[in-house]
């Protein structure tokens, strides 16, 4: 199998865009020898968080000793971002062999995977070759539904948060979304809950007592600057913002539930890996065009709040936002958490993905968010280059526009 042929395959693939449901994963792991049930799995869902806290625990992880997967989506570069080992993404000559053995399988069963679905059963594939200890797996949308929920019997499953973010699939109260992301529960096993709403958590907690899941949950955390002080010890967080500290948490409370099961996490070396945690993209610092820009993939109206928190508590001039979102987000809501008067707004299209018109975001910025002056663009690239000094250019929005981004820096600054 070429790599072309590879290539039109998964672009075939995409027309069936995200179609929730377990059948047809189930389907395709059946042909491929059921490689999800041959990998230890901390599987991880939740509105907000469940990336950073993903990171987190593959880092802690590998730095004791464990080799480690981690699954994660969506990419900001390349796709074999998706699948880690150890930090590192798989390597791209595994990523079309494993590609080319999946697609033999599809077509001879004639399965209508989607282009997740797909991502997915290669990396269970890619986990088992490579012989992993344990693997960190993030949901991709939902959970109950989701390509990863086919695990029987996960080590520990967690949620991080219960927000308002793909009502079109979930549901349009928060009670609905805390029932889809609870899916993941799984008999007798532990569940690690962070901080959400009454209503969310009476939903969660009741799902678990149905399924004798003992529930850990989440008191607010307890730092000072960079240090989250947590069951007697110190953990430096390096990653940016007052919400990393309670991500941080959730993951150390995964960490300690391990621990219980016999897993040997010391805890010098899981002090190491938070402070080793990476997690690109999400208030992030870049110098990109003889300028210093913060990028933050806030998408939906949650993670646009704790954006604007952050700004605030830095005491960041007024800011000149640089903004993309996909057509499945609540635009105004994210608009209203973001903008204050004097600030200035740049709205750019996101290639090769449905986006909301920068046309349509100038006309309900201005209507929603007095004081705004909105202007709609054709590229990032362009509007970066012509930001004033007294004002702090914030690129945000979709994670495909950050990774648009990213590229670009890495295009520019390597030979």
């Amino acid at each position: 199998m070429t790599e072309p042929e590879i290539y039109l395959f998964f672009q075939q693939l995409q027309r069936f865009g995200i179609t929730l449901g377990l059948e047809r994963i189930e389907r395709l792991l059946t042909h491929l020898g059921q490689p999800q049930n041959q990998v230890p799995v901390i599987h991880v869902t939740g509105t907000n968080g469940k990336g950073s806290v993903c990171a987190y625990l593959a880092s802690i992880l590998t730095a004791c000793g464990y080799r480690t997967g981690l699954y994660i989506s969506p990419h900001l570069i390349h796709y074999q971002e998706r699948i880690q080992i150890d930090g590192k993404p798989i390597q791209i000559a595994d990523w079309w062999r494993i590609l080319g053995q999946i697609k033999q399988v599809v077509a001879s069963d004639s399965i209508p995977v989607t282009e997740f679905e797909v991502i997915t059963a290669l990396m269970w594939l890619y986990f088992v070759e490579i012989k992993v200890d344990i693997a960190v797996i993030e949901v991709g949308l939902g959970g109950r539904l989701d390509a990863t929920n086919v695990i029987s019997n996960p080590l520990i499953t967690v949620i991080t948060s219960i927000g308002l973010d793909h009502q079109e699939r979930l549901g349009s109260e928060l009670t609905d979304i805390a029932r889809e992301k609870a899916g993941i529960l799984k008999p007798y096993r532990p569940l690690v809950r962070g901080l959400v709403s009454p209503p969310a958590a009476q939903v969660i907690d009741t799902q678990a007592h149905a399924l004798n899941c003992p529930v850990i949950t989440i008191e607010p955390p307890i730092h000072a600057k960079q240090l989250l002080h947590f069951q007697g010890h110190d953990y430096r967080i390096p990653l940016a913002g007052a919400h990393q500290f309670l991500n941080a948490e959730i993951a150390l409370e995964a960490i300690t539930e391990l621990r219980k099961q016999g897993w040997n996490l010391p805890i010098d070396k899981v002090q190491k890996g938070i402070a080793n945690t990476r997690w690109p993209g999400r208030l992030q610092w870049v110098h990109w065009q003889g300028k210093k820009i913060l990028l933050d993939g806030a998408h939906n109206p949650e993670a646009a709040q704790i954006l604007r928190q952050y700004i605030d508590q830095q005491n960041l001039k007024p800011v000149h936002w640089i903004l993309g979102l996909l057509q499945t987000k609540d635009a105004v809501a994210v608009l209203k958490n973001l903008l204050h008067p004097g600030d200035r707004v740049s709205f750019v299209p996101i290639p090769g993905h449905n986006y909301h018109e920068p046309s349509r975001l100038c006309h309900l910025a201005t209507h929603h968010c007095p004081g705004i002056v909105a202007h709609a663009e054709v590229n990032v690239s362009d509007v970066c280059g012509v930001i004033s000094e007294q004002y702090t250019p914030v690129i945000c929005g979709s994670l495909y526009l950050i990774g648009q981004v990213l590229q670009s820096i890495t295009t520019t600054t390597v030979p």
